[in-house]
């Protein structure tokens, strides 16, 4: 089993976003946990919304110029098409905006 990291992109982070009505948040998270519930044990770590992202460079620091991101994941699967097959039931893609999942494997880190 392998470790993949999925990052979520949004128009807006969810801070940004007007805040959902207490139902439609309970139905959206009903969702999210359906999810978690079909990766099962290989839910490494649920994750959590991000917002105030500062790119930082050699050269300073900058705002993030593309999508933003909107929050991760980490899970355990078999390989990166299992993962893949993750993310694309993933409750992230029906958000409005049209929200996307990148989805990288973790990889070992050279002479650890």
């Amino acid at each position: 089993m392998s470790k993949y990291v999925f990052v979520y992109h949004a128009p807006m982070t969810p801070a940004q976003a007007a805040p959902p009505a207490p139902e439609d948040m309970a139905a959206v998270m009903g969702e999210w946990n359906a999810w978690a519930g079909k990766v099962g044990n290989g839910l490494v770590d649920f994750g959590t919304p991000l917002a105030n992202g500062v790119r930082v460079a050699a050269d300073g620091s900058t705002a993030p110029s593309q999508r933003e991101v909107a929050g991760y994941s980490i899970i355990e699967a078999d390989n990166l098409e299992a993962a893949v097959q993750l993310a694309k039931v993933h409750p992230h893609l029906n958000m409005p905006g049209g929200c996307e999942i990148e989805v990288h494997e973790a990889q070992q880190i050279p002479g650890m």
